[in-house]
């Protein structure tokens, strides 16, 4: 793929394959198929109900406190060893086995998001919260309600198994996903990594889901470069007011702003070949002004910048720092451009990747996952877990019975929903990789 995805490949990948190896051929399953379907299937009902009550009372990111509350309550019930307060709100619990083994870690997502809900649920959102000074709509609408009780579900199981477990299951219940609020130097990964979540014990990998439109219950994901790195790009542009109908009186920054989103999309558009590198950088935001006959002094904006390309980024970023300064130079405006990585390149460890294929066959069943798909422009901070230690993260299909994935409502929409049939596929896709994981 990308030169430094080769490089990424050559190191982390032959590590996981060594590593394997000199573990040497897997061992006899210590866990029976039927008890593992068994156990699955009576803690389901508990899953569902979970996933309903964390819909209900969604909290934005590092304000989950009863979210946590909640887990760590569960988790403890269970005789885990848990830590709370892990960055901020975040949840790590560890499940010792019976003997002695390897070390693997599972983690899913808290934080919900400032939109109002849309579904007409039965248990549908009406919270609010306070975001970047102001009081919101709260909801799920990514589905980290259903990612929280799929991971306390599988919990569940595996701790119900635990004299049969060689080795150690550490699970992250991560706050913070949707990236760091305003004023916060760091997401919710990053923080975690930051204050221990990967230490005492150490996993050799970590594996991770996320639910997304697509044909209920089929997983999906590469090796490799999976999801985007994600920036998050401000720009202030600072002119001088004037009355609307004498614009030649001010320095007009509503006409330089709108230079500025067009720079952009061109830049993107004419600069960057979208066969070799997919690209994106949008300018989602512009606030300026308090009145239809002033011309403000200010405007601001902000947009999202995705990339699988470390040093195309770097060049595209210089690049659109220049050529905007220059179109606020040539209105007499300046301009302030700052850019902040809210994820790094979800990377999927090639060795670890092909060795989760059958495992994930398993729990979802045949010809029900796709290991192969394009890479994809959202992103996710699963990838800071990968820097440290190799891992896969993928996707799980959740679109309603019947209906096109394509014409489904996307994360972060309104109408997000997630089919709770699909729920069983996650919890059996934890607990079998966990289980599969340590038996090698």
């Amino acid at each position: 793929m990308l030169e430094y995805i080769r490089c990424v490949a050559a190191t982390s990948g032959v590590v996981v394959a060594l590593a394997m190896a000199a573990a040497g051929p897997a061992k006899a399953q210590s866990v029976e198929p039927a008890r593992i379907e068994a156990a699955v299937e009576a803690v389901m009902p508990d899953v569902v109900l979970w996933r309903r009550d964390f819909h209900q009372n969604p909290e934005l990111g590092f304000a989950e406190h009863r979210t946590a509350e909640v887990i760590a309550d569960h988790l403890r019930g269970l005789g885990l060893e848990v830590r709370v307060g892990v960055g901020k709100t975040g949840v790590v619990a560890i499940l010792r086995g019976g003997r002695p083994g390897r070390t693997v870690a599972l983690r899913a997502d808290m934080d919900a998001l400032p939109v109002e809900e849309a579904t007409g649920l039965p248990f549908a959102s009406t919270a609010t919260g306070t975001y970047q000074g102001r009081t919101v709509p709260v909801a799920h609408a990514c589905g980290h309600d259903a990612h929280i009780a799929m991971l306390m579900g599988a919990a569940e199981v595996l701790a119900g198994m635990r004299d049969q477990i060689s080795g150690t299951v550490v699970f992250i219940f991560q706050p913070a996903e949707e990236g760091a609020p305003p004023g916060e130097p760091m997401g919710g990964a990053a923080l975690m990594i930051a204050e221990g979540a990967l230490d005492d014990p150490r996993p050799e990998a970590i594996f991770g889901l996320h639910v997304v439109p697509g044909l209920p219950g089929t997983i999906f994901y590469r090796p490799e470069g999976f999801m985007a790195a994600s920036d998050r790009v401000d720009i202030v542009l600072s002119g001088r007011q004037t009355h609307g109908a004498w614009p030649w009186k001010g320095i007009d920054i509503i006409a330089v702003a709108g230079q500025v989103v067009e720079t952009v999309n061109t830049l993107t558009a004419r600069t960057v070949d979208p066969t070799a590198t997919p690209t994106v950088f949008t300018i989602a935001t512009i606030e300026a002004g308090v009145r239809y006959n002033i011309i403000p002094d200010e405007a601001r904006l902000s947009g999202t910048l995705r990339t699988f390309d470390v040093a195309q980024r770097d060049d595209l970023v210089a690049r659109a720092e220049a050529a905007i300064g220059h179109v606020a130079e040539a209105y007499g405006a300046t301009a302030e451009f700052s850019v902040r990585q809210n994820a790094a390149l979800v990377y999927n460890d090639p060795a670890l990747s092909a060795w989760l294929a059958p495992v994930l066959e398993e729990a979802a069943g045949e010809g029900q996952v796709n290991p192969a798909v394009p890479p994809t422009t959202v992103a996710e901070d699963f990838s800071y877990y990968q820097r440290e230690i190799p891992g896969v993260f993928y996707h799980l299909g959740a679109s309603a019975a019947g209906v096109d994935p394509a014409t489904s409502a996307p994360n972060h929409s309104p109408m997000f929903d997630v089919n709770e049939d699909v729920l069983i596929v996650g919890v059996r896709a934890h607990v079998l990789t966990a289980l599969r994981f340590l038996e090698q």
